[in-house]
């Protein structure tokens, strides 16, 4: 079980969230301050956080600066800022994604499984294989049969997203919320395109 940090003020979004992540099998452990956030962090070590730059007593990006300091947990932030500076400022702070409120509760869950598999390539976590291929997180290396295979980055996450899961059924709505970060429109053929891609490169 996953342990979720989940920092932001607004009780009525804290409690729809919560509730929805814990029905997900996620332990959720809440703040609505930053200075109650870094202390829950450092009594209960999350495995990712979520968090709102809007804190009564601080910015969130203080709270990224303060858990960098400390831990590798992967970072959401979930915020009203839609401004490009904004995001820029919160990534380069240390955050790993960056969603602008209003959001899908669904998308919002499929964007911490992303950052959570995107966080073993800091750790000690195996290639993953498939056969002949080898696909490696950490230095974001494929190779077929031992000879490398040169994908874009967009390529890679796709092969890593359906690799991770091998024996799984996984859904385009899936896919291009973790890969693309975006929402399944019916008609988009965005998979499509990119699995036609891999499957010539990889024979």
């Amino acid at each position: 079980m996953s342990r979720v940090l989940l920092v932001d003020d607004d009780p009525t979004l804290v409690r729809a969230l919560s509730i929805n992540l814990r029905a997900r099998a996620y332990d959720v452990h809440t703040a609505g301050t930053g200075a109650t956030a870094l202390a829950v962090a450092a009594k209960y070590p999350p495995d990712v956080v979520i968090l709102d730059l809007g804190l009564p007593d601080m910015d969130g990006s203080q709270v990224i600066t303060g858990l960098r300091g400390w831990t590798l947990a992967p970072i959401l932030v979930l915020s009203a800022r839609e401004a490009q500076a904004a995001k820029v400022a919160a990534l380069d702070a240390g955050a790993d994604d960056y969603v602008v409120k209003p959001f899908g509760l669904d998308h919002v869950a499929a964007r911490i499984r992303a950052v959570l598999r995107r966080g073993l390539t800091s750790g000690d976590d195996p290639v993953i294989r498939v056969g002949d291929l080898a696909v490696d997180p950490r230095s974001r290396r494929v190779t077929l049969g031992g000879a490398e295979i040169d994908l874009t980055r967009k390529e890679f996450d796709l092969l890593y997203a359906l690799a991770s899961r091998k024996g799984e059924v996984v859904s385009k709505r899936t896919l291009l919320a973790e890969v693309w970060q975006q929402a399944y429109g019916g008609g988009d053929r965005t998979v499509d395109v990119h699995l036609s891609w891999l499957r010539r490169k990889l024979g």
